[in-house]
C-alpha cells in the first residue's frame, strides 16, 4: 500500500507563436475588437487586460489556455470533472491494473505521513503511532487494498475489482481549460464553501498561477 498527498503540476500555458507569453496573444487578439493592434507594445499589454476585465469582457481571455496535472483522490475528480468547458484525461481502474499495490491519497484531516507497505503487509509501521480515528481511516484502506488483491487472484479484471476502491483511490487527471474557465474554477473550488481536499489542491495552483500568469488571476 502507498500512501501519498496530493500534488499537481502545470504542463503547459498556451502563448501562441509569440515569445512574449500569453498575455501578449490576449491582448493582440483583444485589439481586434477595436482595430488597435498598432497601438500594442511590451508594456500595454497589463493595462490592456486588466481594463477588458473590468469591464467584464472576459471572453477576450478565452484566447489562451493552462494544462494541469493533478493527483488526488477519486472523490476530488468526481467534483472537477463537473466542469464541462475543460478537456480531461483520467486514469482508469477499468485498465490499470494495481496488483503491485493500491495508492491512497491522504485527507488533510488524517495525519498521516506518506509511507509505502508492501502489499503483504497488514499493520501499521512499527513505531507508528496513531489516533483511533486516524487508525480508522488506515485500516479501511488497507482491507480495501486485501480485498481488491484477492478479486485479482480469484480471477477477476481490474474493471470488476474496482468496485470495492474507495474515494481515496489516488487518480490522475489532466485538465486543459482556457484562462476564464480556469477563473471560474478558482472561485468556486478556493472559497471556504469548498470540499477541503479541493482546496487543497486549488488554493496553490490559484496561487501559482498568480506568479506565472499575472493580471488574469490576480483578482481571484
Amino acid at each position: 500500500m502507498i500512501l501519498v498527498k496530493p500534488s499537481f503540476e502545470i504542463m503547459e500555458i498556451m502563448s501562441g507563436l509569440s515569445d512574449y507569453g500569453p498575455l501578449f496573444l490576449i491582448e493582440n487578439a483583444g485589439r481586434t475588437c477595436y482595430k488597435s493592434e498598432s497601438e500594442q507594445t511590451v508594456e500595454s499589454t497589463r493595462k490592456f487586460i486588466q481594463k477588458i476585465l473590468k469591464s467584464g469582457h472576459e471572453s477576450v481571455i478565452e484566447h489562451s489556455a493552462m494544462t494541469v496535472r493533478i493527483i488526488c483522490d477519486r472523490g476530488v475528480t468526481h467534483e472537477i470533472v463537473r466542469h464541462r468547458l475543460c478537456a480531461f484525461s483520467q486514469e482508469s481502474t477499468r485498465y490499470c491494473n494495481y496488483k503491485g499495490g493500491v495508492t491512497f491519497v491522504i485527507p488533510p484531516w488524517v495525519h498521516i505521513s506518506e509511507i509505502v507497505l508492501r502489499p503483504e503487509y497488514s499493520g501499521i509501521r512499527p513505531g507508528t503511532s496513531l489516533t483511533d480515528a486516524y487508525n480508522e481511516w488506515y485500516c479501511a484502506m488497507k482491507d480495501a487494498e486485501v480485498r481488491y488483491l484477492d478479486l485479482l487472484k480469484r480471477n477477476w479484471s481490474p474493471q470488476q475489482a474496482r468496485s470495492v476502491l474507495p474515494n481515496s483511490t489516488k487518480t490522475e487527471i489532466v485538465v486543459t481549460a482556457n484562462f476564464r474557465e480556469w477563473r471560474h474554477i478558482f472561485k468556486l473550488r478556493c472559497s471556504k464553501a469548498a470540499h477541503p481536499q479541493m482546496q487543497e489542491i486549488m488554493v496553490p495552483l490559484r496561487d501559482k498561477c498568480k506568479e506565472l500568469v499575472p493580471v488574469i488571476f490576480d483578482d481571484v
